[in-house]
């Protein structure tokens, strides 16, 4: 569970990160890239399609500048991927919600613009 977002810093289950996240069940994985920064592509989430969850939360940052193409929204849900795009405070408490819900809930977040 997500415990608290800021403008660049979120703690996850007691642990604080300060660069962008995926989060999965089980592991956290940050520092987490984008390979064109605020733009999000299908490659840029090989590790996540590695096995796709249910449930893929997106956080585009606190100001929700981070753009998800519908090109790669449309290639997330061709997996059978139910996406959530929203900015990232509100992506946490979707998150939060989903994993009360679901084991099979992944994100990944950008945490600053």
């Amino acid at each position: 569970m997500i415990d608290s977002y800021s403008f660049g810093k979120i703690e996850i289950d007691g642990n604080p990160y300060t660069s962008d996240v995926i989060i999965w069940p089980d592991h956290v994985k940050s520092p987490w890239w984008r390979a064109k920064g605020h733009v999000l592509a299908v490659d840029d989430l090989t590790d996540v399609l590695a096995r796709p969850p249910h449930d893929l939360v997106i956080g585009t940052g606190y100001f929700g500048r981070m753009k998800v193409p519908e090109e790669t929204k449309a290639a997330l849900q061709s997996r059978g991927i139910r996406l959530h795009v929203h900015r990232t405070t509100e992506a946490v408490e979707e998150f939060n919600r989903l994993a009360r819900e679901s084991a099979d809930v992944v994100a990944a977040f950008h945490l600053t613009c």
